[in-house]
């Protein structure tokens, strides 16, 4: 964006009769309704949310207590360049600290206490693996070039099993890379094109994950908490129990206007009347819909039906092909899906363990583990966290809080003969302990004092699988007047799904757009441009290999100002 760009917006024209309808309660819709009001000048009392469930926050989810358990389906590895994130959240209160923004006290203690990693992959059951180096031969860093200089276009649907040599799958690099951000061998390498082009930046740290900024506490308490709080000071409508069913939309050739929402609410059927005066922003599609829980004694149960919020977009899409082909991504849930668990360990005897693992002590609000710890060796490709503890505000200090996943559901256990599908909370916890190198007859007392809630998402990866252009709706489709789609499934020219910042960025670009703002929003980081990030992570690739005609270059740029670059 850049500060030139950093204005006071002017107060739209009739602003004041307009109202918006944002389907959906996760970050995207609590983002535009807080761009609707700061930059859009909207009145709080004019915005309502429509949302499915009782509590807000989508995926950016974190509950429970030390006597039942706490609960999050996933984390979130963010960077100093989320330019979107880092914008809305500079101007959200903090609700612990007086007179300072959550971006400022997540900023100071990240800057405090940088996040980095003393053990990243693990094998036989405890050993530690050397994560120094990419693992990359010439072969594949010749392939990553040809994929950084693809076009989008030219790569259509092709997956990473297809572009590659199979020999780059077996790489330490791919293992990081998969185990950090959720891919398959299966999925789109256009979107792992992006990751690159996104965080090259990020490269020469990869395996030790410098670089990456975590909150204090869990994402809900964090970030979607304080967003909440303010948006109800703004007067901003927060209705749930509701689920939309059905948009009703006016198509010419020039125009798109939506004229009505139908929903449900308390099992009766609704209508709400809408002009092209109005906004409507529908969040399309979900990660975690039909996401299902277990527990110490029951697995998860696989939920194969069609969400509302699937049906919503099949509804949608079925009225005109700019807004997108929900089936692309939400018809292959065996290809789409994982298992996440969530351990709440009171005592020491987990926390010793873990400490060893991570080489430091776990301190309040100080780095744990520095990041996930990948079990290379695992059928299940299994990889455990513990974050900044206490991870949730109401955690005693005898508590800490673990998180766990894994890629391959449908794989048997290394000591438990199940699928990991079909595992229990207790019995998750076993194969983990195995892994940690805890023998069988101690694993009593590790189980005693834990309690394990697994979680089942059938579409968590559903962003990653193979597309092509037009599968994903522009934010604001062409024609549309008052219809803006956010989230991870509307399309943002090269910017990376999975991230927080691209829901907060498409909801910047749907209320600049939809009120025609005199306002762009923050630029995309492009890292891919810089010639020292493109040095650097060249450097990274090769391991301290010399670099293809390094010397003739190094004589080339001797005494010039580009001397330092190699």
């Amino acid at each position: 964006m850049g500060s030139y760009q950093n204005i006071k917006t002017l107060v739209p024209k009739d602003i004041e009769n307009k109202k918006a309808y944002l389907v959906g309660g996760g970050i995207g819709s609590l983002a535009a309704a807080a761009y609707l009001i700061n930059d859009g000048h909207m009145n709080g009392k004019n915005i309502t949310i429509l949302e499915q469930d009782s509590i807000y926050g989508g995926a950016m989810d974190g509950a429970g207590n030390p006597e039942d358990g706490y609960v999050a389906r996933g984390g979130r590895e963010m960077e100093e360049h989320y330019e979107c994130t880092w914008d809305l959240f500079g101007k959200i209160p903090s609700i612990e600290e007086e007179n300072r923004t959550v971006l400022d006290e997540f900023r100071e203690l990240n800057l405090e206490d940088p996040n980095y990693s003393n053990c990243r992959l693990i094998a036989n059951r405890g050993e530690k693996l050397d994560f120094s180096s990419l693992g990359l031969e010439d072969i594949h860093v010749k392939q990553l070039t040809k994929l950084f200089l693809a076009t989008e276009d030219a790569l259509g649907r092709t997956t990473v099993k297809q572009f590659f040599d199979p020999s780059f799958l077996e790489t330490d690099m791919w293992l990081y890379w998969r185990s950090m951000f959720a891919f398959e061998d299966w999925h789109s390498i256009v979107e792992m094109k992006r990751y690159m082009h996104r965080f090259m930046h990020l490269m020469p740290g990869m395996s030790k994950m410098d670089g990456l900024v975590f909150t204090k506490y869990n994402q809900y308490d964090s970030m979607i908490l304080p967003l909440k709080k303010w948006l109800e000071t703004k007067d901003v409508n927060f209705e749930g129990g509701t689920v939309v069913t059905d948009l009703d939309i006016e198509i010419s050739e020039t125009k798109k206007v939506v004229t009505g929402i139908h929903l449900t609410r308390n099992g009766n059927d609704e209508f709400i009347k809408t002009t092209e005066n109005d906004l409507v922003f529908v969040t399309n599609g979900s990660m975690t819909e039909n996401s299902t829980l277990g527990d110490m004694n029951t697995a998860p149960v696989l939920d194969r039906s069609e969400g509302a919020v699937w049906k919503l977009w099949k509804n949608i899409a079925k009225k005109d092909k700019a807004f997108g082909n929900p089936e692309v991504f939400c018809s292959d849930i065996d290809k789409t899906k994982w298992e996440s668990y969530t351990i709440t360990a009171k005592g020491t005897k987990v926390k010793e363990l873990l400490e060893d693992f991570a080489e430091r002590k776990f301190m309040p609000h100080k780095t744990a583990t520095g990041g996930i710890i990948t079990i290379k060796d695992s059928n299940w490709l299994l990889s455990v966290t513990v974050n900044r503890q206490p991870q949730f505000k109401n955690q005693p200090e005898d508590v800490i809080v673990l998180w766990a996943y894994a890629l391959f559901p449908d794989n048997k256990g290394d000591f438990i003969n199940k699928k990991m599908s079909e595992c229990t909370g207790k019995e998750l916890l076993e194969e983990l302990l195995y892994h940690l190198g805890i023998d069988e007859s101690e694993m009593k007392d590790y189980i005693e004092e834990s309690i394990v809630i697994p979680a089942m998402m059938p579409y968590i990866t559903s962003q990653f699988m193979p597309r092509k252009k037009g599968d994903r709706p522009e934010v604001v489709p062409a024609g549309s007047k008052n219809l803006a789609f956010l989230g991870q499934y509307a399309e943002i020219k090269d910017d990376c799904v999975f991230t927080v910042d691209y829901s907060i960025r498409s909801a910047i670009m749907a209320v600049y757009t939809l009120l025609n703002l005199e306002k762009n929003p923050p630029e995309v980081y492009p890292s891919q441009y810089d010639i020292r990030t493109i040095m650097n992570a060249t450097k990274t690739m090769y391991s301290g290999r010399p670099l293809p005609a390094e010397p003739i270059i190094k004589k080339l740029l001797s005494n010039t100002s580009l001397e330092g670059l190699i």
